[in-house]
C-alpha cells in the first residue's frame, strides 16, 4: 500500500508505502518522490530509516535530490507515524 504526502507546484508526487519488514525483521518504508515527464517519470525512493536511495531514474538535478533528502530526515518520524495509521487523514 502506498500513502500520498504531498504534491510539488512541478508535479513531483510525494508517496510513502506502508511499513515492511525485511528478512532479518528490520521495519523500513519507501518514499518516492515522482514527477511526470514527457517520456515517462523522473522518480527517486529512499528507503528509511537508512536514507539510502534506492531507485533513481531520469532527471532530478542534485539540488532537488538534496532537498528531497532533507524532506526525508526531517520526517522520517512522520512518515513512520503516517504508516501506522494507514496515511494520512484528511477532512
Amino acid at each position: 500500500m502506498v500513502y500520498e504526502f504531498a504534491k510539488y507546484p512541478d508535479e513531483t508526487l510525494v508517496v510513502f508505502s506502508d511499513i515492511r519488514k525485511k528478512d532479518n525483521g528490520e521495519e523500513y518504508i519507501r518514499v518516492t518522490f515522482e514527477r511526470p515527464t514527457e517520456s515517462g517519470f523522473d522518480t527517486i525512493v529512499f528507503e528509511l530509516p537508512s536514507y539510502e536511495i534506492v531507485e533513481k531514474a531520469g532527471h532530478y538535478t542534485e539540488e532537488e535530490i538534496k532537498e528531497f533528502r532533507e524532506t526525508v530526515e526531517k520526517g522520517a518520524h512522520l512518515f513512520f507515524k503516517y504508516a501506522r495509521e494507514g496515511g494520512l487523514k484528511f477532512a
